[in-house]
């Protein structure tokens, strides 16, 4: 499920682009900030193309994917790589054993016990 919708998205954002980089500019960019009318720095309204749409329709599943896509992955558990699981492998084995020296060669002192009181005596 999840390599399926991972697919889906890279599949509809590359759509997404080439729909995005086959449309025509709006003209004038920046470059109609110079003061003019209004309706030059908004744009003038334009003719809806099947871009346009596609565009649209594009944005929305990669939104709707991505969602979807996020809320698979939190149920999914934790990623977990071959390099990982390698270097844990390797940590485990280095790990010494329990009952090894360390490496001064002496044991560590044992921790003193507490002293203790003995009970009062009750008459």
């Amino acid at each position: 499920m999840y390599t399926l919708l991972v697919t889906l998205i890279i599949i509809v954002s590359l759509l997404l682009a080439v729909a995005v980089l086959l449309q025509a500019g709006q003209g004038g960019g920046l470059a109609s900030l110079g003061g003019g009318p209004a309706e030059n720095v908004v744009g003038g309204r334009q003719a809806e193309t099947i871009l346009t749409k596609g565009t649209w329709w594009l944005g929305g599943a990669f939104m709707f994917l991505a969602l979807v896509l996020s809320v698979v992955a939190v149920y999914r558990g934790p990623a977990t790589s071959r390099t990982q699981e390698l270097l844990q492998q390797q940590q485990q084995e280095a790990a010494p054993a329990a009952g090894t020296l360390p490496l001064g060669g002496s044991p560590a002192p044992a921790p003193a016990a507490p002293a203790t009181t003995p009970p009062a005596s009750q008459p």
